[in-house]
């Protein structure tokens, strides 16, 4: 060939890396689930430039609340054991709960998935997690970004993030201003570590050299650390229609020690007693294996309790009846009293 004929051939997109009809065929993929988590106020459907959610006509006088999340290194943990299955959930998971926390219904979701090469099976499995996620949480996957970015990513490597949407009537927010002294912690069990502590996990895999295919309880440590993220959407919006929640607490980065105290107002501590809840073997399990403190442990795992809920005593027996009639497993675990200067905002004792 000659010199002349080697500089005229053209350089396509895909001879850059980045393949448009592989991103055309993940949109064709993904139709079908993004369809199921659809509720009536959406306005049109996956494929334009945004997406259009009418707010709900039940609200008088809405808030919108809005939050947006990742999986942590959790994802990293997916990459490497090849399972893709569940971690659209924990994307949803840790946005939903997020704004429920403040007593907001989600509306809606959109998703962000990048990578340096698209390969649509894994990208399909992926955003239909997503898709599940909603179904749960009740509310739509209206839309998203398919990013494919050669070179800004290792072979196989992949990031995601999420945004939700949510309303709550103003009057009905939930801010921790109304927490007192006296006040009861409700804890809803967790379905295990959820999506935080991961780069902690993995650090303990690492250094233990641990084979995640030897059984734990039944099942295998990949299959136990994969489990997603439990939402909590529907059950907690069925115990908002009958009782007065003045505050709650995702426990999410930071562990129990670290989120409660963003839901109390300065003069106020929680303590909770660690004997009022079984907790789960995993955090047993890697607190032995990493030689953690206490202090650790609880600052950087759930250690069992994935959501805190602050009530009245008198509306405690009533609260926690709703939430196991919601399949919950639900159960005291401390309670709100006076701070004296300088002290912890959360003990567990």
């Amino acid at each position: 060939m000659s010199q002349k004929s080697k500089q005229s051939k053209s350089i396509s997109y895909k001879d850059a890396g980045v393949d448009i009809e592989a991103g055309d065929q993940l949109v064709k993929n993904i139709k079908p689930y993004a369809k199921k988590t659809s509720r009536k106020e959406v306005l049109g459907g996956l494929g334009g430039f945004g997406s259009m959610f009418e707010i709900p006509k039940k609200f008088n006088s809405p808030v919108l609340v809005s939050g947006t999340d990742g999986v942590g290194t959790k994802l990293k943990l997916a990459v490497e054991l090849n399972n893709h299955e569940t971690i659209g959930q924990d994307l949803v998971a840790m946005c939903v709960n997020d704004i429920l926390v403040q007593g907001a219904e989600p509306l809606f979701f959109l998703d962000y998935f990048a990578c340096g090469s698209l390969k649509v099976s894994t990208a399909t499995t992926v955003i239909k997690g997503v898709a599940d996620g909603c179904l749960l949480a009740g509310c739509s996957l209206v839309g998203g970004e398919t990013a494919e970015m050669p070179g800004m990513y290792k072979e196989g490597d992949y990031d995601l993030a999420g945004f939700c949407v949510g309303a709550v009537e103003k009057n009905n927010i939930i801010d921790g201003s109304n927490v007192s002294s006296g006040d009861v912690i409700i804890g809803l069990a967790s379905s295990g570590a959820h999506s935080n502590g991961y780069s902690l996990i993995r650090k303990i895999i690492q250094k233990k050299n641990i084979d995640l295919n030897q059984e734990f309880d039944g099942n295998t440590i990949a299959e136990v650390l994969m489990k997603p993220t439990k939402i909590y959407v529907k059950s907690i919006l069925e115990l908002l229609c009958s009782v007065k929640v003045n505050a709650m607490a995702h426990i999410t980065g930071g562990g129990i020690t670290e989120n409660i105290p963003r839901i109390l107002p300065n003069n106020l501590k929680a303590t909770l007693d660690r004997k009022a809840w079984e907790m789960p073997r995993l955090f047993k399990w890697l607190k032995e294996k990493g030689n953690l403190s206490d202090l650790e442990l609880y600052r950087t795992f759930n250690c069992g309790i994935g959501m805190a809920i602050i009530v009245k005593p008198k509306d405690q027996e009533q609260a926690i009846k709703i939430l196991n009639d919601s399949n919950e497993n639900a159960f005291s675990i401390g309670v709100v009293s006076n701070r004296i200067s300088d002290e912890p905002q959360t003990k567990v004792n």
